[in-house]
């Protein structure tokens, strides 16, 4: 089977959505209706998730840039989370593809070390790990708090309902992707991404640190901008204000819409 790709929106810009870990394209339902006078929009189900449960790729950033390439016309990624490390990776790679780029509370290095106190503790990517193997039901759930946590509004939390609306993903992929999370670190690359590029945070994300993304913004010469009192996943509650943070990046595509 092939990768899940939903077309929405009568813009002029096309635009590339990718997912976070666990989640499926569905979860930007919000921004799709933010941005569809704007642009047309290419929204993906990562491999292992929602109506892409039975594609067989594996999750990883080369290979699923290429596929999504192949099947979307030369665009602005945006990617989500760890939807972000693929956006990045086939940003670095086809240029001349990927004219855009938009990092939403996506980070090119998540777990933290001695040189990057912007990350998240090495052993809560250990345990969420571990806990795959034992309650996978309770470990998605946990991941949804941490999601939510920071946020003061209740209804910008993706909830249960929301996550499983195409079914639940596979444990095949959780587990590839939390691998992913644990080993990638794209930091010395930023400087040599070739195409202009917004990194969006949340202001209460608890699992992306905007420090992470300002630092990250300033080494790939882009744009920085907050979503005030948004967590991880602000196109819940906070769409127009995730689709006007992206303006500047759009009007650039339709400024030069061609390499």
């Amino acid at each position: 089977m092939t990768l899940h790709i939903e077309t929405h929106g009568r813009g002029p810009v096309p635009l590339v959505l990718l997912h976070g870990w666990a989640m499926h394209g569905g979860l930007f339902a919000p921004l799709v209706e933010a941005l569809a006078d704007d642009c047309t929009l290419y929204v993906i189900d990562l491999p292992g998730h929602g109506y892409s449960r039975d594609c067989d790729l594996p999750l990883e950033p080369h290979v699923i840039a290429q596929t999504v390439a192949a099947a979307t016309p030369p665009a602005v990624w945006l990617g989500w989370s760890l939807g972000g490390l693929v956006a990045l990776v086939a940003a670095l790679e086809q240029p001349q593809h990927v004219r855009g780029l938009a990092m939403l509370c996506a980070t090119p290095k998540f777990v933290r070390d001695e040189s990057w106190p912007h990350g998240n503790a090495p052993a809560m990517v250990r345990q969420l790990a571990q806990d795959l193997e034992t309650d996978y039901h309770a470990t998605l759930e946990r991941f949804m708090a941490l999601e939510a946590m920071g946020s003061p509004d209740p209804g910008a939390a993706v909830r249960r309902a929301d996550a499983f609306a195409r079914g639940e993903p596979k444990l095949r992929v959780l587990q590839e992707g939390i691998r992913l999370l644990e080993n990638t670190d794209l930091r010395e690359h930023l400087p040599r991404l070739g195409v202009p590029n917004q990194w969006i945070a949340g202001r209460r994300d608890r699992l992306v640190h905007p420090l992470s993304m300002q630092w990250s913004a300033d080494a790939a010469n882009g744009g920085f901008s907050e979503v005030a009192h948004a967590g991880h996943a602000p196109f819940f509650g906070h769409a127009d204000a995730v689709a006007a943070a992206l303006q500047p990046l759009l009007a650039r595509f339709r400024a030069n819409p061609t390499p």
